[in-house]
């Protein structure tokens, strides 16, 4: 990455990080709201640092393994703005399936399940990391490569499309106008994201436009009368340690694939989505969106 592109993010990012949070601390104390526990602001920069570590440690090779399959993509003739422009869409809807992906498979959930786990929701939950995704996440940068756009520019608008992933992880702001409700990711559609409530889960997965939601089907309103509940469907058990709070949902894989069962039924504790039995003793998102609007028809 130039130095005029790392110039830029920490352009970006210093405000996040020395106004931001703590003038929402400020805030969040001011209203008698309790937005901010000490523990949790803990757990999340300490995923935050581990999720780093790998992904400074994996970055040269994302951008070996992107340089490598750009020499097989055609050349971008796309003038200066369109190429940014076309490059963003293509990275928005690229991160929408990955977290897609997340959603939709256990195996991928066991990653991602750490950034839902925490119970508060506040600008600091940006930084709770899934920490072993930069495992894996370069690999939805390949169809950029091909389309001939730089790797070193992939890079790069992926760490400012992620800058404001986190600026969307707070309840300070309420709803938007509803031109920008309609196309981008806002405060409101974030909160739906991340919270437990049934009619909300798997919904709302895009970082920087809502688009792809309302074209896919996983588009939410956030409602007045379901205000979000955040964290999971089943709280973790010691949600402040330090290796329980990454490892929980392998070591609940591991109690599954444990059980009696054909070897065809334990791929599905692993591949199916989150909430998958084969008894029916577990209920998946959508088993659990059925059974709210079921009961809301009763009433």
């Amino acid at each position: 990455m130039d130095e005029f592109q790392k110039q830029l993010i920490l352009l970006f990012s210093i405000p996040i990080y020395a106004i931001l949070i703590p003038l929402e601390i400020l805030l969040s104390n001011y209203r008698h709201r309790k937005w901010y526990s000490w523990k949790e602001t803990a757990t999340n920069v300490y995923l935050n640092l581990i999720n780093s570590g790998i992904d400074l440690l994996l970055r040269g090779f994302a951008l070996f393994v992107l340089i490598y399959f750009s020499q097989f993509g055609v050349k971008n003739t796309l003038s200066p703005v369109a190429y940014w422009f076309v490059l963003f869409i293509c990275e928005d809807f690229l991160f929408w399936l990955e977290h897609y992906v997340d959603h939709s498979v256990r195996f991928f959930w066991a990653v991602h399940v750490t950034h839902h786990s925490s119970e508060e929701y506040n600008l600091s939950t940006g930084f709770r990391s899934s920490v072993f995704m930069p495992l894996y996440r370069y690999m939805y940068f390949i169809p950029m490569a091909l389309l001939g756009f730089r790797p070193i520019d992939i890079l790069f608008m992926y760490a400012i499309t992620q800058i404001y992933g986190i600026l969307v992880h707070t309840q300070s702001i309420k709803k938007l106008p509803r031109w920008i409700e309609f196309i981008f990711v806002t405060p409101s559609h974030h909160r739906v994201h991340h919270a437990s409530n049934a009619p909300y889960l798997d919904k709302n997965m895009g970082m920087g436009l809502i688009i792809w939601d309302r074209i896919f089907g996983t588009f939410a309103e956030e409602m007045d009368e379901e205000p979000p509940h955040y964290g999971l469907t089943t709280p973790v058990a010691k949600p402040n340690h330090p290796i329980h709070i990454v490892t929980h949902e392998w070591e609940a894989i591991a109690q599954d694939l444990k059980k009696k069962v054909p070897f065809k039924t334990k791929l599905g504790y692993i591949f199916q989505p989150p909430g998958w039995s084969h008894d029916g003793s577990k209920k998946t998102s959508r088993q659990l969106r059925r059974e709210w609007k079921e009961n809301r028809l009763k009433k």
